[in-house]
């Protein structure tokens, strides 16, 4: 025992050294193994002799030790494992494995030459491995694994693929299971060592441990023999520890290491598979290899071999099932080095290459194969280059998806069951990484020149999920093919998933780089970051997207994309088109700007065709006669080359893009093309273009009939020559040279792509053609039964190649990368309607619980993405799908899967709430039917209709009381009826359509499951409404819109109204009132229409539901408090208003009353804004029909202005006119005076309060726009002065209401409005401004009398109303000018300017040619001239009198035409007349049958008219000789003219008017007729001049200086017109003789009539007042004027005189006047 302890020396090495030699020595054969022995025992000793001597030589393989004695001492070891012999090997392995683990080996194993015993240890290590032995391989394995993990030394270049090699042959030969999965284990752990080395470019890395029963995923699954995957774990486990620990030797190289020595490359013998592609191989190995560390080239070297093992194929059929497992193992270790890549095969150009040229052609030449562990292994690997490498494989994904995932997800009738489950699995993987998936769309469905891929699995997915055709025949089982449709749904379900977790995560991000402001004018997302920080990477990787932006990827934005998504899919179109109808597609895409308008252009799109246009319609294109369509063809022949060509080789060039047509004209005009060009470019090769044509068409008759089968008797070569003979213009062509051409086309066929002609979807048409993926789609047959070379299809293989070079430096293989989220937008337009199909066939079909919670997810996610983008067409059809499937429009029909959407929908109501917009309608109505049902399966619930709140008074309707289904009779309920039937869902009560008999199985369907929804409480259903209070802005109004809808659809239901969501929109409203004001007044500006619409409903008990839920709403809400200047209380409390004045229901009218004085006197300190709408609810009562609804708004407004008045004024000062308003409305009141009067006086009161101050300290309201005026005209012009002033505003209202009273129809109402007025005015007046005081003159009094007396000229039964048709009698005239009057005088300081204005008014009075109005107008137009007098300027007395002569000369125009009326009223002829004795005839014999009834009435009409005339004129006079005897001394010389100038012309009015004799006559007669008294005409030329005269005398002696001799002449001329009228009284011709005769004539003096007479006697007493007046004169001025009227002084002293004044008046003149002259 103590010898095998110091055995070896006291070295490190030689105490692990000596026990193993020593065995090998005992183990041995002496015989054979005689140099072994010597040479151990040698070694022995000179271990004994070795010590640690601390000096390490760099060149020695062991640590401590010169190289001479470690080659020496280690020579043992090498010649133990070279003898092959187990018993020898076994301890040289051992004793190998510690040298490894202990770290004491170091240095390089590369080959033969850097490192000889290493690397013939480490050779000979392998050559055990290969006797076959089972208990050494365990041992080999060992020794392998530790030398590839040891720290110390670095296995290179063909020693390592050495020991990969072993390892692999030990898998492939053994026969021990464990050994087997330990073989496998050894391999993949090796791959974790040599790649992630190459990844750090370091040796000294931590490297973790492969786990065993991830490997046997897909194979190998029968080798675990119980406990085989815990032995062999912990057996790598052992070698992988035993080596930690192990010193750094500084052995790892940097990584560029420029002095390293390349290694050669060669293929070993384990490599000897078809150099496919070998010189792109030797091409990338030879850019690669340089500037490359040793690390990385080894790692390269065993993924290249590696690549090319998995593609190794043989014919040999014993070797087949091991080659396929030799395929299996190379394809597990290159999916472990691709699970475990690294940044390095992103960011090293040449790892990259080595993926693209190597692993993608692995996995294109392995798609041919059959055996699912192949394909499940590459779908594997797939999904690693996908999750991590897409960004550099960009060209290769897009050909490698559509062939290894599409075509087998495609396939729905005869699929592979595990081949598309694996697909179905990958497409799951991929579907729960969002980022890949936003990629892939963005990559290639937004790319033109890449295929649909995101687009064709939706599209896939969908058909595997709605299964095979009916009428198809498949070869899946009833179980597979519900196993498809559900996985199918679940990946749908994952994709929609993880765009809406992108979507949340972008949104995220956006929120807290970016700031909510931003976010907003986005997408609003409360749950976005919720959302987010539940996401949780599965895998622990990174994304490819999120490690770097590589070189060929650019990020892209949304706008971007979506061109590109545009133009791609109008090209699309365009092609579809073109491959049905060719002329339309090339219009098309001509028109989009897809192709250029020229032939050329066209041409060229057709020759390049990557678009996936069908060769048959290209060739019938070229074919066309049409103008366009040949110039397109000669441009398309004329682009061809065929300079130096063979003609046959040319015509097969030249058919390669299309098929020739079957019409034989078309292919004459090609062809014909054809030899022309070819001509052109061979000049020398035929004698003309004819012998083209002719031997073109001979070559595609010979290349039909060689080649197809349904041609029996073939062409002959003679055939073919014969038939050419003398086409070359009338010479043969060389028989060798046609021969060589018929054997040129009968060897090798003119190919024409045959799958051009077969019926085939354009999308793979385009991709297959876009790819150039014909050839090797055709070669992957997925029924091959044998696995044969693919050496014959190299070409093909080298095309595809090369097709990836020339695509790789192309701008469209740069990978973009989109952080936008706008793209979900193109995303879910491509795939909403699949998913919405899928998922809507599945759960109606499906009963089974995990697919239709897999369906219901996928909506809900759904209406995730499409809501919070804002896609509103597609957010409601998945609500309306999720809606519908909860059939509770269809109760008899309800299930579980049913139950589980009515949880969705609660579900997608909270987490989505903020976006569902319109949609909210949809979710609420499924709310509204769930209580429904819920209350019909309860047991004597009761309604929450019970809670109406009807007056006693009105309780002759109520709502039905639903009824439980269980209980007896329940049948009876029209409601439950409905129930029990169903309907659609799109009726508005369930029920409605469906009148179909009711069974007792169908009850008991209904009763079962409405005890499904016992599973939902009613805290979920309230937690909907509950959690309105986190919606935002928008969402609450979009809910409560919704809600609304829904209750009115609830309240009108014809069998039961509800009133469920009526109750839930009060809870909304309470839960909401917090909001901020501007949100709260958008929501309450919806619920407001609501309760109007639903207030005026024609059920009462429904309205008065509705408006004791606004109470109560309004009660809660007067609560809070609110500020002045803001108007919610009022917009608040509108629906009153609004309710209140156009409802029918004289109990609705009544209850609103009601609740409005409630709420008021109970919240009266808490009212503000709201006392508009009080008001305004008042104001509609007053003028309402009913009595009862008038006293008792009334009744409250007395206590309002008696007790609360202060309340009403406090906060908003336009409260205090709307009170008024409101009272002046009273004042309408039909039913009661005393209400009006009372009203009256509370105007009185609140003028009083008014002056006191009481509202100005609050200010104006802002918001004043219930001017519902009472008064609209003027109002606004007296609103602008009272803006001037705060004070003034508040009497704006309150003087315009009462001065439209002042025209109300009662005469108390006009007495009482109009004391108040001028008393307020009188008594507060001295508040107003000066400006203000001027407008409420003109806007408010002066108004007043506008219409007081207006001139009438209608027909002569017309009266003289005011212009509102309310007559003012002539005590109120009198009251209101005398008011007014004093009014003016009291403020006349104020209102000076206002003089003309008020003597208008006068003046209208005295217009109106009305006796009575006039005298109102002479007394307040004489009482202002007495008052004012002396105060009044000239100016102002020239106005006064200006208006009263315009006011006298005003009538005569009407009067006068009024006169002429009596024109064309004829009296008949009298039975006696005498013309000699007119004046004196007799009206006997006229009665008033003889006048019409009409010329009558207007006779009488006018006689009437004319006595008022002479009235009013008289009174003008009148006033006018009152004023100037009492403001004599006031007057100027301008205002004594105009009183002249009226005197004139009223005496002219006079004489004109006395001068019409046969109107008189008529008059007359008339008179006697209607016996009435005649207009006194005559009286009223009279009292004219009389007056006249007396002024002109007064004048004259009181006022000299002011024009004596105008006024002696004015006086003199009056005189002479006295004179004249009273001579024509004596003789009726005098005037006319006067004028015609002109020498005196002698006349006979006969005597007077008697009617002369008395016209003398009424003119007598003035001419004595006109003869006196003369007599008068001074001498001078008798002197100045006696001649003018001598000569009628003469005719009166000849004259008959019927007094005897007159006689001695004319001897006084002669007297005192005459006499003197001439004694002179």
């Amino acid at each position: 025992m103590l010898a095998s302890q110091t055995l070896g020396g006291p070295s490190r090495c030689g105490r692990v050294l000596g026990p193993p030699l020593d065995k090998i020595i005992k183990n041995a054969a002496w015989r054979k193994h005689t140099h072994l022995v010597s040479s151990c025992k040698a070694a022995l000793d000179k271990l004994e002799t070795l010590s640690d001597n601390g000096l390490s030589d760099p060149t020695s393989p062991l640590l401590g030790i010169s190289s001479s004695d470690a080659n020496f001492v280690l020579n043992p070891i090498q010649l133990a494992l070279e003898t092959n012999y187990a018993k020898v090997a076994e301890p040289a392995l051992e004793c190998t494995f510690k040298l490894f683990s202990f770290g004491l080996f170091c240095g390089e194993i590369h080959n033969n030459v850097s490192n000889p015993i290493l690397y013939k240890i480490v050779e000979g290590v392998c050559t055990v491995g290969g006797i076959g032995e089972e208990s050494l391989e365990l041992a080999v394995l060992r020794v392998l694994l530790s030398a590839i993990r040891c720290p110390c030394v670095l296995v290179r270049g063909d020693c390592l693929l050495n020991v990969v090699r072993t390892c692999y042959n030990i898998y492939l030969r053994g026969l021990n299971g464990t050994n087997q999965i330990c073989a496998k284990s050894v391999l993949a752990q090796i791959m974790l060592i040599v790649f992630t080395r190459a990844e750090e470019d370091s040796i000294d890395v931590p490297i973790k441990t492969v786990f065993v029963s991830e490997l046997l995923e897909f194979t190998d699954k029968t080798l675990n023999e119980g406990s085989s995957i815990y032995h062999c774990q912990n057996f790598v486990s052992e070698v992988m520890n035993a080596s930690e620990g192990v010193p750094d030797l500084k052995l790892s190289q940097p990584s560029k290491d420029h002095e390293l020595q390349h290694v050669e490359l060669k293929v070993s013998k384990w490599e000897e598979v078809e150099e496919i592609g070998e010189e792109e191989t030797k091409e990338g190995a030879e850019t690669g290899s340089s500037g490359i560390s040793k690390i990385r080239e080894d790692g390269f070297l065993v993924f290249k071999n590696l690549c090319k093992l998995s593609m190794k194929f043989s014919s040999q059929e014993n070797d087949d099932q091991i080659l396929l497992r030799g395929k299996t193992l190379s394809l597990e270790l290159l999916k472990v080095v691709m699970d475990n890549g690294g940044s390095i095969w992103r960011s090293n150009v040449r790892f990259l290459n080595a993926i693209k040229q190597f692993l993608c052609l692995s996995l294109l030449k392995n798609s041919a194969l059959s055996v699912m562990t192949i394909f499940q292994l590459q779908s594997s690997i797939f999904m690693s280059l996908l999750t991590k490498y897409r960004t550099g494989l960009k060209d290769e994904i897009g050909i490698f998806f559509p062939m290894l995932v599409l075509r087998v997800l495609e396939n729905v009738l005869q699929p592979s069951f595990v081949q598309k489950m694996t697909v179905l699995n990958l497409l799951e993987k991929i579907a729960a990484d969002s980022q890949i998936i936003i990629d892939i769309f963005v990559n290639y469905d937004c790319d033109v020149d890449s295929p649909n891929i995101f687009e064709r699995i939706v599209n896939g997915l969908l058909k595997t999920a709605l299964g095979p055709p009916p009428a198809s025949t498949s070869t899946l089982s009833p179980v597979q093919d519900i196993t498809f449709r559900h996985e199918s749904v679940k990946c749908l379900v994952s994709i929609i998933k993880s765009m809406g977790g992108w979507m949340d995560q972008k949104l995220a991000i956006q929120k807290l780089t970016v700031g909510d402001s931003v976010l907003r004018k986005s997408f609003k997302s409360d749950t976005s970051l919720e959302r987010y920080s539940n996401l949780t990477a599965e895998d622990g990787t990174v994304p490819d997207c999120e490690l770097q932006q590589e070189v060929n990827s650019e990020l892209s934005n949304a706008a971007t994309l979506e061109q590109r998504r545009a133009y791609k899919i109008e090209l699309q179109k365009g092609v579809s088109l073109f491959n049905r109808k060719p002329s339309k597609g090339i219009e098309f895409l001509i028109n989009t700007k897809k192709v250029g308008k020229s032939p050329e252009e066209v041409a060229s799109f057709l020759k390049s065709n990557t678009s996936g246009l069908n060769e048959t319609m290209i060739g019938d294109y070229l074919g066309e006669r049409e103008e366009f369509a040949l110039k397109v063809m000669h441009a398309y022949v004329d682009s061809f080359d065929f300079k130096s060509m063979d003609f046959g080789e040319s015509i097969r060039f030249f058919l390669q893009g299309f098929r020739l047509p079957g019409e034989a004209q078309k292919i004459d005009r090609i062809m014909e093309k054809f030899a022309e060009r070819y001509c052109k470019c061979n000049p020398n090769s035929f004698t003309s273009a004819d012998t083209a044509y002719v031997l073109a068409y001979s070559v595609i008759m010979l290349n039909t009939d060689a080649h197809n089968s349904m041609v029996k008797e073939k062409m002959t070569k003679f055939d073919f020559i014969r038939n050419n003979r003398g086409i070359d213009d009338g010479k043969d062509l060389p028989e060798e040279y046609l021969g060589a051409l018929y054997d040129q086309i009968v060897n090798n066929e003119i190919k024409m792509n045959a799958d051009s002609s077969v019926p085939q979807s354009m999308q793979a048409n385009s991709l297959n053609k876009l790819l150039g993926l014909d050839g090797i789609l055709n070669l992957v047959s997925w029924k091959q039964a044998e696995e044969k070379a693919l050496g014959a299809n190299g070409l093909l293989i080298r095309q595809i190649q090369e097709q990836f070079k020339a695509k790789s430096g192309k701008s469209e293989s740069v990978y973009h990368s989109v952080s936008d989220v706008a793209i979900l937008r193109f995303m879910v337009e491509v795939c909403w309607g699949p998913m919405l199909a899928a998922f809507s066939v599945t759960l109606d079909q499906s009963d089974d619980r995990i697919a239709t919670t897999q369906c219901l997810q996928g909506f809900r996610h759904a209406v995730h993405v499409t809501a919070v983008m804002g896609m509103q067409t597609q957010r409601d059809a998945f609500v309306t799908s999720t809606a519908k499937f909860t059939f509770l429009h269809c109760a008899a029909d309800m299930k579980q899967k049913n139950v589980d959407a009515v949880k969705a929908i609660i579900s997608i109501a909270i987490e989505d709430g903020n976006h569902l917009q319109e949609a909210w309608e949809h979710i609420l109505t499924c709310l509204s039917r769930i209580e429904h049902l819920q209350l019909l399966g309860g047991e004597g619930t009761p309604t929450d209709t019970s809670i109406l709140y009807v007056p006693k008074t009105e309780m002759d309707e109520k709502l039905p009381r639903p009824q439980s289904l269980k209980r007896k009779g329940s049948l009876q309920n029209p409601a439950v009826m409905a129930v029990v039937r169903g309907g659609s869902y799109d009726s508005s009560s369930v029920g409605v359509n469906n009148s179909g008999l009711v069974t007792q199985e169908k009850i008991n369907n209904v009763i079962a499951n409405l005890n499904l929804l016992d599973q939902i409480g009613s805290s979920e259903l309230n937690h909907v409404f509950v959690n309105s209070q986190r919606l935002n802005s928008e969402a609450i109004v979009a809910f409560v819109k919704a809600l609304c809808k829904v209750s009115i659809s609830e309240l009108q239901s014809t069998t039961e109204p509800r009133v469920f969501s009526l109750t839930k929109l009060v809870e909304i409203a309470h839960y909401n009132m917090n909001r901020i004001r501007l949100v709260w007044f958008r929501i309450w500006d919806v619920l407001s229409d609501f309760f109007v619409s639903v207030g005026l409903s024609e059920s009462l008990s429904v309205a008065i539901f509705v408006m004791d839920s606004l109470r109560q709403l309004a009660m809660k809400f007067l609560e809070r408090e609110e500020l002045a200047n803001y108007n919610f209380q009022n917009e608040f409390l509108r629906p009153f208003v609004i309710v209140m004045q156009k409802s029918n229901s004289i109990e609705i009218r009544e209850l609103i009353v009601r609740y409005v004085s409630q709420m008021v006197l109970s919240r009266v300190s808490s009212v503000k804004s709201g006392w508009k709408s009080v008001f305004m609810v008042f104001a509609a009562a007053a003028v309402d029909e009913r009595k009862s609804i008038v006293l008792l708004a009334f009744e409250t407004m007395e206590k309002i202005v008696r007790e609360y008045f202060h309340h009403v004024t406090e906060t908003d000062a336009a409260t205090f006119t709307d009170c008024v308003r409101c009272l002046i409305k009273f004042t309408n009141s039909r039913f009661e005076s005393d209400v009006s009067l009372n009203a009256i006086a509370f105007l009185r009161l609140c003028a009083v309060k008014l002056a006191e101050g009481g509202p100005v300290c609050a200010g104006k309201s802002a918001d004043d726009d219930s001017y519902i005026a009472v008064v609209t005209k003027n109002d606004s012009d007296l609103q602008s002065f009272a803006d001037m002033d705060d004070q003034a505003s508040f009497w704006v209202p309150w003087l315009l209401g009462l001065s439209e009273l002042t025209s109300d129809s009662r005469l108390a109402i006009r007495k009482g409005s109009m004391e108040v007025l001028f008393n307020a005015l009188k008594d507060h007046g001295h508040l107003f401004s000066q400006t203000f005081w001027i407008a409420v003159f003109n806007y408010v009094v002066l108004p007043i009398f506008s219409g007081a007396s207006p001139v009438t000229q209608g027909s002569p039964t017309s009266k003289s109303p005011r212009s509102d048709g309310s007559p003012w009698d002539l005590e109120t005239s009198v009251a209101a000018t005398q008011s007014l009057v004093d009014l003016f005088i009291s403020f006349y300081n104020v209102l000076r300017s206002q003089l003309p204005n008020l003597v208008s008014v006068m003046a209208g009075y005295l217009k109106s040619s009305i006796q009575g109005p006039a005298s109102t107008g002479v007394s307040a137009i004489y009482r202002l001239t007495v008052e004012l007098g002396s105060r009044l300027t000239k100016d102002e007395w020239q106005e006064i009198l200006l208006a009263i002569k315009e006011a006298a000369s005003a009538t005569l125009p009407g009067f006068m035409k009024i006169l002429r009326t009596m024109d064309d009223i004829k009296l008949p002829e009298s039975s006696r007349s005498s013309t000699t004795t007119t004046e004196t005839s007799s009206e006997q014999g006229l009665t008033k049958d003889d006048i019409e009834d009409d010329n009558l009435q207007t006779a009488a009409y006018v006689i009437s008219k004319m006595k008022s005339y002479i009235a009013v004129q008289l009174l003008i006079m009148q006033v006018i000789t009152d004023m100037y005897k009492l403001n004599l001394y006031f007057l100027a010389a301008p205002n004594i003219h105009v009183i002249i100038e009226t005197f004139s012309s009223i005496t002219s009015h006079a004489q004109q008017l006395n001068s019409e004799t046969v109107l008189q006559k008529k008059i007359k007669k008339i008179c006697s007729l209607l016996e009435c008294s005649e207009p006194p005409v005559v009286h009223f030329e009279n009292e004219a001049y009389q007056n006249y005269l007396n002024f002109l005398q007064d004048l004259i002696k009181n006022s000299p200086s002011i024009s004596r001799e105008l006024n002696l002449r004015s006086l003199v001329a009056v005189c002479e017109k006295i004179l004249l009228i009273y001579l024509s009284c004596t003789d009726y011709n005098y005037a006319r003789d006067k004028k015609s005769v002109e020498t005196p004539v002698t006349h006979w003096i006969l005597p007077l009539g008697i009617a002369r007479k008395e016209k003398m006697a009424a003119r007598t007493p003035l001419l004595v007042s006109a003869l006196k007046a003369l007599s008068c004169l001074d001498r001078d001025s008798c002197r100045n004027y006696i001649a003018d009227i001598f000569h009628l002084l003469v005719d009166l002293v000849r004259s008959e005189h019927s007094s005897t004044e007159v006689q001695h008046a004319l001897s006084n003149i002669f007297q005192e006047c005459i006499g003197p002259l001439i004694m002179q």
